[in-house]
């Protein structure tokens, strides 16, 4: 009569031709389903009251085809989280718990039973057959029509299979590194799902035997880890030369830096298992400015310490890892970088900031042992202390022994025991290194260092070559006029330059830190103190280390025979240098005295020594003479202007001298 009856129906779910049903879910999941006619077929026996209508035969097809056949319905995993568990055989394994809803799009209502299944991951190959990796086991699923499905699903990883970490042919990635290299840019793996043994006697054999057959590709999302590499910074720096012989573009031919690394790398929340991280290696860009400078090379496995940080407040709980590294290379790309970063670091008298992007790969152990975890992404900023506090003054240096090695008409090679203060924090090892000396932009020389290393503080003995040999008339006469203020005791200064030969297997790096000129105090020759005064008279200028040097010690009038003679310092220690010509004048408070005019040479030898009687003009009539003869047989200080002729060896020059506070004792 046209009326609607509504049925609900409870069945039990018994199979008829497993294999046509396997080969069918099959062709699905492959994609080779084009369309599927399901017909449906019931016996219903009907009433009426108590009056029997007989058994009627109901039948229905479907056809499913193009959108209409059924997808794999979307999954949200809601949580994940890992453990470290020990395993029934002994040992230790790792166990997944993860909560996943879906949604029923369809008018049925059922239970699933327990279920036990494999978890497959793909090899390096499509056509190598998938790794197990791990088992899985459902509880109980109660499907309602139409809602939402909350699916619990607990796993287990016994081992990481050997295959699953080793490298594939002709790559430098395993299986491993390719999942967890997606995983941790936030891009999908799939996953593949196969049956497996039932873990419950309730379920039937049939569902066991017919989703053992079926694998299922499961897409399985990715996550980002922003910062996963977080309070990046370098400590106790080393900055070392390149080796100046090395080939040029090798290694060996860059400049090292050896520090201790530190690092806090953040932990998901999902990983609730101890996991150590035994060593680190990176590939780092570094940058100033935001101007790329160069690539920091720590190819090679460092080792590495971690200490686990527990979460607090909003951040994430996470390892904090520490590594020395050892004369890693740094290879200078932007020469000019360079040079503005060493500018500031030795000028600006202020630290400067380094900005890092870096791909590290973590050797990683767990339960499951030690596997590789490669290129996570990690930034930072590194703060680099200054060099000198814009004043290179503090190193102080002061020359020990010197000792003439060779000399040409021209040149003086000079080798000399350096002491400095070194006023930073950092230390250098220098293999070799050759820069200019200078003065008012002359080129008066060189000098030379090798196998050096500087540390903090007190820096002694560092054995230095020199070469004095200015070229052409105008460096020549700089040249002199740098001695004579040297040996008055000005206050003069040297600039040190660096050249295309300074680290012969860079000569780049020469060019671009040229533009740097580096002003110093020339280093002050103190020479030996003199026998007959007392070295504990704070009175005495000549026991005053930071004065200027004194190479004219005292002097001695003779009226009578109108001759003087000097005691001189020489500050050679083994070198005989000659004075082989004098034109000076001596002075009263600006009143001249006498004059000295000599040219035959005599020798200076090391240490304290007397001069000849050298003859001398008086001034008689002047006020100078005057004081000079009130003061017989006893002392005056005065003054000396005058120009003198210095030979050491083949080299010699002609220099100017003023001397003043030169005690003078005066006798008949």
């Amino acid at each position: 009569n046209g009326h609607t009856t509504h049925i609900d129906f409870l069945s039990d779910l018994v199979p008829g031709d497993i294999d046509g049903i396997r080969r069918i879910a099959n062709d699905w999941l492959e994609g080779r389903l084009g369309q599927l006619r399901v017909k449906g077929v019931a016996k219903v026996a009907l009433k009426s009251g108590i009056f029997s209508l007989g058994t009627q035969s109901l039948s229905q097809s479907l056809l499913f085809e193009g959108q209409d056949l059924p997808a794999i319905p979307q999954y949200n995993i809601t949580e994940l989280n890992f453990v470290e568990v020990n395993l029934p055989s002994g040992g230790r394994g790792m166990a997944a718990d993860v909560s996943l809803t879906l949604v029923n799009e369809y008018p049925v209502e059922l239970t699933i039973p327990p279920l036990g299944f494999d978890i497959l991951v793909p090899n390096c190959s499509p056509e190598e057959p998938y790794i197990l990796l791990a088992d899985a086991i459902t509880n109980e699923i109660q499907i309602q029509p139409k809602t939402e499905v909350e699916v619990q699903v607990g796993g287990i990883i016994r081992e990481l299979p050997e295959v699953f970490t080793t490298t594939c042919p002709n790559t430098q990635t395993s299986p491993l590194d390719l999942i967890l290299g997606n995983y941790i840019r936030g891009e999908e793996n799939t996953i593949y799902v196969r049956g497996s043994n039932a873990p419950s006697s309730d379920t039937p054999d049939w569902i066991s035997d017919l989703i053992r057959s079926v694998v299922v590709p499961l897409p399985f999302p990715g996550h980002s880890f922003d910062n996963l590499i977080r309070n990046f910074s370098l400590a106790d720096v080393h900055f070392g030369l390149p080796d100046p012989f090395a080939d040029p573009n090798t290694p060996e031919s860059q400049p090292r830096i050896s520090a201790v690394v530190k690092a806090l790398v953040g932990l998901p929340k999902e990983m609730n298992f101890p996991i150590d991280i035994s060593r680190v290696r990176a590939n780092a860009d570094v940058y100033y400015r935001d101007n790329k400078l160069g690539i920091l090379n720590l190819h090679e496995w460092q080792h590495a310490n971690s200490t686990r940080i527990e979460a607090q407040d909003n951040e994430q709980p996470g390892l904090e890892v520490e590594s020395v590294v050892k004369d890693a290379p740094l290879d200078v790309t932007d020469d000019d970088v360079f040079a503005d970063l060493m500018r500031d670091l030795i000028f600006g008298g202020k630290g400067i900031v380094l900005g890092v992007q870096a791909t590290v790969d973590v050797e990683t152990e767990t339960a499951l042992g030690k596997f590789i975890v490669r290129e996570i992404p990690a930034e930072g900023k590194v703060f680099v202390k200054p060099i000198s506090g814009g004043n290179l003054a503090g190193f102080n240096p002061k020359v020990g022994a010197l000792r003439v090695v060779d000399t040409t008409r021209e040149s003086l090679t000079i080798e000399a025991r350096i002491n400095i203060t070194n006023p930073t924090e950092y230390t250098a090892r220098v293999p070799y290194v050759n820069i200019n000396l200078l003065s008012n932009g002359s080129i008066l020389g060189n000098a030379t260092a090798e196998n050096v290393s500087i540390v903090p503080g007190p820096n002694d003995n560092i054995l230095v070559q020199a070469l004095w040999n200015p070229r052409g008339k105008e460096d020549v006469a700089v040249g002199k006029e740098l001695l004579s203020q040297y040996i008055s005791g000005f206050n003069t200064t040297l600039t040190l330059q660096t050249h295309a030969g300074t680290i012969p297997s860079q000569p780049h790096l020469g060019r671009a830190l040229s533009s740097l000129n580096l002003q110093i105090p020339t280093p002050k020759l103190h020479p030996p103190p003199n026998p007959n005064r007392d070295p504990n008279d704070d009175n005495d200028p000549n026991n005053n280390d930071d004065g200027p040097p004194r190479f004219i010690d005292d002097a001695t009038m003779h009226l009578f025979t109108s001759t003087a003679t000097f005691t001189l310092l020489s500050p050679l220690p083994s070198t005989t240098l000659y004075i082989t010509h004098i034109n000076a004048t001596a002075l009263y408070k600006t009143s001249p005295v006498g004059a000295l005019h000599y040219d035959l040479p005599f020798a200076v030898p090391p240490g304290a020594s007397q001069s000849p009687r050298l003859p001398v003009e008086w001034s008689l009539d002047s006020v100078g003479y005057e004081a000079v003869r009130k003061a017989l047989g006893g002392e005056l200080e005065l003054e000396a202007r005058a120009v003198v002729g210095i030979r050491i060896g083949g080299w010699e020059e002609r220099v100017w001298f003023v001397g003043s506070g030169i005690g003078a004792s005066v006798k008949i």
